[in-house]
């Protein structure tokens, strides 16, 4: 299976990191998301409203991964690059998984200067989210998740530089909106039910689990690029 490809398998362990990455999203997105929420008053806090307005929030997020992917393939085809070069990018955004694993469990944060390197931008989009709130209607809450989907996140940069691999615009579209897909789960959960999943989501077990499990996925990703290696 050529990792470097676009078939199901890829599509699929997209998403399936993004699954497993719940834990991170939950950590850093879970807050806003229960802000939002609360932050709708409480006489137009029906459950048909607030789902349909975090649904919204995050249709617009997974809209920007879904951008920020196309954009980053489009770069990896002007920069004409070579199966080794794929395959060395695939490779780094295996290891930002497993330093993301390592972020997640609290056993090192050396991730966060990773993160930096987005804040530049996002100091410039936060007063765009801000003036869109209080969020009471479905069109407010996509634009508000449009902003939000910029936000620095090593989670979505490690997946980046696997588009950035792709070189093909739809490719990478594709995978970030896995890979978007994959987190909705835990965040929907977290915005309808955000006092009941607080305390598991920050409990030290939860978060090591969650931590093995990207481990073993992106060493499993790094095994995939063995028999590309070999053939190259």
């Amino acid at each position: 299976m050529d990792p470097t490809g676009l078939g199901l398998p890829p599509l699929a362990a997209a998403f399936v990191f993004g699954l497993l990455g719940g834990a991170h999203c939950i950590g850093m997105c879970g807050g806003i998301m229960s802000a939002l929420t609360f932050a709708v008053p409480p006489s137009m806090r029906s459950p048909a409203r607030l789902a349909g307005l975090l649904l919204g929030y995050n249709l617009g997020r997974i809209g920007s991964y879904m951008v920020a992917g196309a954009l980053a393939a489009a770069l990896g085809t002007l920069l004409s690059l070579t199966p080794g070069m794929r395959l060395l990018l695939q490779g780094l955004a295996a290891v930002m998984l497993i330093l993301m694993a390592l972020y997640i469990a609290d056993w090192w944060k050396g991730l966060l200067r990773v993160e930096a390197l987005g804040r530049r931008l996002w100091r410039h989009l936060e007063p765009v989210g801000r003036r869109l709130m209080p969020v009471v209607r479905a069109p407010q809450a996509v634009a508000l998740g449009a902003v939000w989907g910029w936000l620095p996140c090593g989670l979505v940069y490690s997946m980046l530089a696997w588009s950035l691999a792709m070189a093909d615009p739809l490719k990478g579209a594709a995978l970030m909106g896995a890979f978007g897909l994959g987190t909705l789960p835990a965040l929907l959960a977290t915005g309808l039910a955000a006092r009941q999943l607080g305390g598991l989501i920050r409990h030290r077990a939860t978060r090591s689990i969650a931590a093995l499990s990207i481990i073993a996925f992106a060493l499993w990703q790094l095994w995939l690029m063995l028999p590309a290696q070999g053939h190259g």
